[in-house]
């Protein structure tokens, strides 16, 4: 595993923890009203992780996961994300980026673990590097 997907791992096992703790303290409020207990095992965990790193992402270019580790996502020129990329992104990665590595897990990591499936088709690059200030 190249250095730059190790960061990358650890800081989505950050965001998940945070996003857990999130899901939790929303689920004690939704049970009063919502009884579907799929609502609760799958969509209720989702929206949160979703949402808070769709806001992160939109606000700062890094979630706080990434930013523990000193990573940021950009477009591939540099540039801040638009929404369509960041919810490409998280919608691909949550999806279909677990068979592309599946099928062929050596060409899962690209430049040199700066690009997964899911950035590819999102058009994004994960690098090393500060927050990109607002432009």
């Amino acid at each position: 595993m190249k250095p730059l997907t190790k960061k990358r791992l650890k800081g989505y096992l950050i965001d998940l923890a945070i996003s857990t703790a999130v899901s939790a303290g929303a689920e004690y409020f939704l049970r009063k009203k919502v009884k579907n207990e799929a609502v609760h095992v799958l969509v209720t965990p989702t929206v949160v992780m979703w949402a808070l790193e769709y806001a992160q992402l939109r606000q700062f270019g890094q979630t706080a996961g990434y930013n523990v580790n000193g990573l940021v996502v950009t477009d591939e020129k540099g540039a801040r994300l638009t929404s369509k990329q960041i919810a490409k992104r998280m919608a691909y990665r949550d999806t279909l980026s677990t068979f592309d590595y599946l099928k062929n897990r050596n060409a899962f990591e690209g430049k040199n673990g700066g690009e997964f499936p899911h950035d590819r088709y999102a058009g994004t690059v994960v690098r090393e590097g500060k927050r990109i200030e607002n432009q």
